[in-house]
């Protein structure tokens, strides 16, 4: 569905004279998709939207001794969730240094864009990336993702949601394959990002899944032209997104490493 109604805003959009550089229509699939599903499992969907806006009603599962970061963390708490949600947001300004850094010493100088050049006011492309940002999360980390971790772990749930959200930017496979192979590294890494960030928020994580994709868009926009079809800046970008990934991998296996063996000691007492 979400594949069909992209296709759809994307063939309307000329007619709603609404700038693609702004913002793009097709960003809004997933969504549609979402409120198709809706309509049809209202109850089942509205429950797996939990945590969305506001707080999800269900902690999230225990982990399994040994099973790092492929399980989940145990319920999250205050700071705990805001901890993850920090560092989240964090990690999209690190994912557009490192990119641009590297682009930088390869290109023998910054490739940087003065927001004042834009042919529209920053502003409101902050605020339209945000919005058409969150019209994809709604459908990938917010519907699809708990879905999956129905079945999955976090990371293997976070991997496969990366995948779909790869593949549902087919107009990247238009491009030489190497450039479509660093974007779906991107997105993956990027995925199992969020999927990790948010295995420990329960509530907003719409806005933070939206901000983080809107953060990295507009880093992208400013230091970088990966645009133009390029190969070196997307493997730059997605060689970025895999270093994140990484790190949060080992930050999640660690802090789950830590509450097994705190739950040993406990029972030992």
């Amino acid at each position: 569905m979400a594949f069909v109604a992209a296709g759809l805003f994307g063939a309307v959009q000329p007619a709603t004279g609404i700038p693609p550089e702004v913002l793009q229509l097709t960003q809004f699939g997933p969504a549609a998709g979402v409120f198709a599903l809706a309509l049809l499992w209202p109850a089942r969907i509205r429950r797996r939207l939990a945590g969305a806006l506001s707080a999800a009603p269900d902690p999230a599962p225990a982990p399994a001794p040994g099973a790092g970061a492929g399980a989940a963390l145990p319920p999250p708490r205050g700071t705990g969730a805001r901890s993850a949600a920090g560092w989240l947001l964090l990690t999209a300004p690190l994912v557009v240094a490192l990119s641009a850094g590297a682009y930088a010493v390869l290109h023998e100088g910054p490739v940087a864009t003065d927001p004042r050049t834009l042919s529209h006011p920053f502003l409101l492309v902050a605020v339209a990336q945000l919005v058409g940002a969150c019209g994809e999360e709604i459908g990938w980390r917010c519907l699809l993702q708990p879905l999956l971790r129905t079945r999955f772990g976090p990371l293997t749930a976070s991997v496969l949601v990366g995948l779909v959200w790869g593949v549902w930017h087919v107009g990247v496979f238009a491009q030489a394959p190497a450039y479509a192979a660093g974007f779906l590294v991107a997105t993956v890494a990027m995925s199992v990002v969020l999927g990790l960030a948010l295995e420990r928020v329960r509530g907003g994580r719409l806005l933070l899944a939206g901000g983080f994709h809107a953060l990295v868009n507009l880093g992208m926009l400013l230091f970088m032209d990966e645009e133009s079809g390029a190969v070196p800046p997307m493997l730059l970008f997605g060689a970025a997104c895999l270093v994140a990934a990484v790190l949060w991998v080992l930050r999640t296996d660690g802090r789950a490493q830590g509450v097994t063996i705190a739950a040993v000691r406990r029972s030992a007492l």
